[in-house]
């Protein structure tokens, strides 16, 4: 077949019997193209919880040496924790006591004596935690690191009998204690319905965890009830499952190791580079002949009549020779210097000092650079901006856009990794502040035991939303309050403070400036709401005119 047959798809003439039936063709998924490119990718499909399994302590040891040794990561995750609990997650008690006897103000009353004693037991390390080190902001904080590194956060809520607590000086029994996620041990036993440290029954539930001790530095494994006898929780093991049958998480990290190390790798080698031509940017260039270009001229000898008194003629050797040394010994007296007091006193005849300047990083650096860091920023839950601080180009529509497509995942992250274990803690401090009498309700504990998630409802208020411009965010809500498509408890909350603390907080103001005589800030003009109505009804009844008619 030539070369023209080729071009224009001319096949030469089949051989007798052979089959001229072209191709089926076919359709469905998965089907490859011309270059193969799905052959070169070969997968195995399993559990993912399976794949936990297999990867996890790999993976964790990735992730925390990682963030241990990358000032970005380290960022990362306190942009997390920022974004996500702030200074800490608000308590917001919803207790639906309204048939049990409770009127609205008992309710109101019930719930500020709940805050003020939550407080001040969750900010008390002697009081909160087993160790007596952390308060539960500082644990919340930690969870969330340990989330990032370990893909889940462990905790175990213990209690503390009075004799032991005389000997701290403490009042309270319930104790918070984490538990790094590596002590939760790897064992699986189908006998056991263990999986991964974690014990299950028939029916799937986790029924207690194995987790390994260290007792006078001998190891141990020692099994912990999930929950006790009157189905109080004592383990809380929060992750973000990616299976209906997972059991552990995995580090956030892991589908984003790839573009880290790459980007590790490129920085590393875009220094070096640039720090290699910086050193070596000074180059001397001289047309003197070289070391081949001697020995060629010794080879010449000239015709030239030797010297009256010698017998030998004279060579271009000889003659260059001397000329060259008697410039390089006027040069071996100059200096060249380039350091932190450079100096060139005299070069050498026909050298030329040259001063380069370093070609590193090239046009391409930045744009995979930043490719590498929105990955990152992506798998990580945190936006762009947040992973690398910078804001080059971003204008106010950009900024708000990326800020809202990423407060979805930061309230998602709240409810379920730092919301749980808050949640837990604050159930068993209110189980203990009513069975000890330091917070009375109606019906005394009896019936606090039967209605447990009626009084123990609560929500659980971040930091705000981040705005690009308060103003114009400030604006919105008034206006989403003036035409009623938002309350006041909303818009505290999107601002991650309290109505109920805010309310009572104005009145008391209020209160302060009256008594003192003085105009409270809190009082709106008189007349000013009659006249926006007035003039909202003016706009509304008025008649439409059109564009052309009213030029």
């Amino acid at each position: 077949m030539n070369l023209l047959s080729r071009i224009l798809g001319r096949n030469k003439a089949a051989p007798i019997g052979a089959s001229t039936v072209p191709p089926r063709a076919r359709a469905g998924y998965l089907r490859d193209t011309r270059s193969k490119i799905f052959s070169t990718r070969q997968t195995s499909l399993r559990d993912h919880r399976d794949d936990v399994r297999i990867a996890w302590r790999r993976t964790a040891a990735l992730a925390m040496d990682l963030i241990q040794n990358s000032g970005r990561l380290r960022g990362a995750a306190d942009q997390v924790i920022a974004d996500t609990v702030g200074v800490e997650l608000v308590l917001n008690p919803q207790p639906d006591l309204e048939d049990l006897g409770y009127s609205p103000e008992e309710t109101a009353q019930l719930v500020r004596t709940i805050k003020r004693r939550w407080k001040r037991w969750a900010w008390s390390p002697q009081e909160c935690d087993a160790r007596g080190k952390f308060t539960v902001p500082q644990m919340i904080d930690i969870a969330l690191r340990h989330d990032m590194a370990y893909g889940e956060a462990l905790f175990n809520i213990d209690y503390m009998r009075p004799s032991e607590r005389k000997r701290y000086g403490i009042a309270s029994g319930t104790k918070l204690c984490m538990v790094n996620p590596t002590k939760l041990v790897q064992d699986t036993s189908v006998i056991e319905g263990l999986f991964q440290g974690v014990i299950h029954d028939p029916s799937g539930r986790p029924i207690a965890y194995r987790i390994e001790e260290k007792e006078s530095g001998i190891s141990r494994k020692r099994d912990y009830r999930a929950r006790d006898v009157d189905g109080r929780q004592l383990i809380v093991h929060v992750f973000d499952p990616m299976d209906c049958d997972d059991v552990r998480g995995i580090s956030r990290l892991a589908a984003a190791f790839r573009e880290h190390i790459q980007q590790e790798v490129l920085v590393d080698t875009t220094i070096q580079t640039a720090i290699l031509q910086t050193v070596f940017a000074a180059t001397l260039t001289s047309k003197s002949p070289s070391k081949e270009a001697f020995e060629a001229i010794t080879q010449i000898i000239d015709d030239i009549p030797a010297a009256p008194g010698s017998d030998q003629p004279l060579s271009y050797a000889t003659e260059m020779r001397d000329y060259f040394m008697a410039q390089l010994e006027r040069a071996a007296e100059s200096e060249i210097a380039i350091g932190s007091d450079p100096q060139v006193s005299h070069l050498a005849p026909d050298e030329e000092l040259k001063l380069l300047s370093a070609q590193t990083p090239g046009p391409q650096f930045l744009p995979v650079d930043d490719r590498l860091s929105r990955t990152m920023a992506r798998a990580i839950g945190i936006t762009f901006g947040g992973m690398t601080m910078n804001y080059e180009g971003a204008t106010y529509s950009s900024t708000r856009m990326e800020n809202s497509s990423i407060w979805p995942v930061v309230t998602r992250r709240r409810e379920r990794i730092a919301a749980p274990p808050s949640q837990a803690a604050y159930e068993s401090w209110f189980d203990e502040e009513v069975g000890e009498g330091r917070i009375v309700v109606k019906g005394g504990y009896d019936l606090f035991r039967e209605n447990r998630d009626r009084f123990c409802w609560a929500l659980w208020q971040g930091p705000a939303k981040p705005t690009a411009d308060d103003g114009k965010s400030a604006k919105a809500a008034s206006e989403r309050l003036w035409n009623g498509s938002s309350t006041l408890a909303d818009e505290c909350a999107e601002l991650g403070k309290d109505a109920d603390e805010v309310f009572e907080q104005r009145r008391r103001e209020h209160r302060l400036y009256v008594a003192e005589g003085m105009p409270s800030p809190f009082e709106r003009a008189r007349g000013a709401s009659a006249a926006k109505d007035d003039t909202a009804d003016d706009v509304a009844d008025a008649p439409r005119v059109r564009k052309s008619e009213n030029a």
